[in-house]
């Protein structure tokens, strides 16, 4: 009930008790009834009056538990505003600031109480302020504006990047009345995009410079493998000749020709194959084969190596299917690798090569000598191109270092994995797990 009605039932009532007291004051209804009558009517007239202001006490409650809840939204309105981590202003359609939050007057660092009055735009950079009067125009068309990003410059300080979101505050009738401005501090991620601007730049500039380099080194490595060949065969020729044409000295100095030719043959196929597996020209060719057949010749190949530095070269076959689908020329460049490094690095002791079925689907391979091992800190490394744990300029062992690289990326696109297992002085092993079945 509201007080207007609560006035009108008042106003009736006493309309009625003047009205009854004009009646019992005449002398020609003086009677008992008349009197009883009346006073029954004052009776419901007044519990009326009662229960009309029973309900304007009730609303009365209602109205200041409501008031109680709007004051308490308020302070709650208030300490967000007061103490939100983003800076929030109030201004009217010109920009004038009428509220800000205590990180507003951080960032433009200014006190609270001399933000407002001051127009925005002293906070903008001379040379945006056309374009912040521009948007300002904009905004009483627009209901909000996300995300506008412009230059801001604090009193005494240094220029910084912010984000602005301004919402439109309407009065009733749907007119501009003024807006809410949300700024965030993004220097920060401007200077992070920035460096990943540069980051990228340089990444695109390091494909290239890839790009090129093994570019360079297959044209460089065609190139020599033409007049390497050739120093091969004619130093194969003149071995093959009479043996009263050549000295024994002269014997000697070709069979080194030959010797150094086919050791650079071999640096050179292995420039070569780094670069076409850097510019993914390299693909498999797979065929079905033999894989004990494979290992036994492969391995029947490196004895003479094996036997020149006094070594023994064990093979363990535990194969119950031998037939494999892989790239035969690849799959041997692999075992290869892996027992040249191990006789090159193994100066006592023995080699010996295992192949067996991890499962009807899965094969393994596994080179193990007795070498000089691989130090802990090394072996995270040991895939890495053109390293070897022996970095000094003047090494006791050869080679580029690519061999493993070769054989880590070789294996990886057979869908199988190189693993390796060593400690300094009790030599290494290197295990390759492959399928059965290589799928291209």
């Amino acid at each position: 009930m509201n007080t207007d009605k609560f006035s009108y039932q008042l106003k009736s009532m006493c309309d009625r008790a003047a009205k009854l007291y004009q009646q019992t004051s005449l002398p020609s209804y003086q009677t008992p009834e008349l009197a009883s009558d009346s006073l029954e009517e004052l009776r419901i007239a007044v519990e009326e009056l009662h229960v009309a202001e029973e309900e304007l006490l009730q609303q009365n409650e209602e109205l200041m538990i409501t008031r109680a809840q709007l004051e308490a939204q308020t302070k709650r309105y208030q300490e967000l505003f007061e103490f939100a981590p983003d800076s929030y202003l109030v201004t009217d359609t010109f920009g004038i600031i009428k509220e800000a939050n205590r990180a507003a007057a951080t960032m433009l660092h200014v006190p609270q109480q001399f933000l407002v009055s001051k127009p925005l735009i002293n906070f903008i950079p001379y040379e945006e302020r056309s374009i912040f009067r521009a948007k300002l125009q904009q905004l009483h068309n627009t209901h909000r504006l996300q995300e506008w990003e412009i230059r801001v410059s604090p009193r005494h300080s240094t220029e910084l990047d912010a984000a602005l979101t301004v919402d439109t505050i309407r009065d009733s009738e749907g007119n501009a009345v003024g807006w809410r401005w949300l700024m965030r501090d993004i220097t920060a991620r401007k200077q992070a995009e920035a460096k990943l601007r540069d980051i990228e730049l340089q990444n695109l500039q390091l494909q290239e410079t890839a790009r090129i380099k093994s570019h360079f080194l297959a044209i460089m490595s065609h190139e020599l493998r033409s007049p390497m060949n050739a120093i091969i065969g004619f130093s194969q020729l003149l071995l093959r000749s009479p043996y009263d044409r050549l000295s024994p000295q002269q014997q000697n100095m070709v069979q080194r020709i030959l010797n150094s030719g086919r050791h650079l043959l071999r640096l050179i196929d292995d420039v070569l194959d780094f670069s076409r597996l850097e510019a993914g020209h390299l693909e498999l060719q797979s065929e079905e084969f033999n894989l004990t057949e494979l290992v036994s010749a492969t391995t029947e190949e490196m004895h003479s190596l094996v036997e020149q530095k006094n070594l023994k070269l064990q093979l363990q076959l535990n194969l119950q299917n031998s037939l494999v689908v892989n790239d035969k020329h690849r799959l041997r460049q692999v075992l290869i690798n892996l027992l040249s490094n191990a006789i090159k690095f193994t100066n006592v002791g023995s080699i010996q090569v295992d192949v067996w079925e991890l499962s009807p689907e899965r094969i393994a391979i596994a080179v193990q000598d007795t070498g000089i091992g691989i130090a802990q800190a090394d072996l995270q490394d040991i895939f890495t191109e053109f390293r070897q744990a022996n970095q000094t300029l003047v090494r006791q062992h050869g080679g580029t270092g690519l061999g493993l690289a070769i054989t880590d990326r070789l294996v990886q696109m057979m869908h199988g994995l190189i693993s390796v297992t060593s400690e300094l002085g009790q030599g290494s092993t290197f295990q390759v797990e492959i399928p059965r079945r290589v799928s291209l």
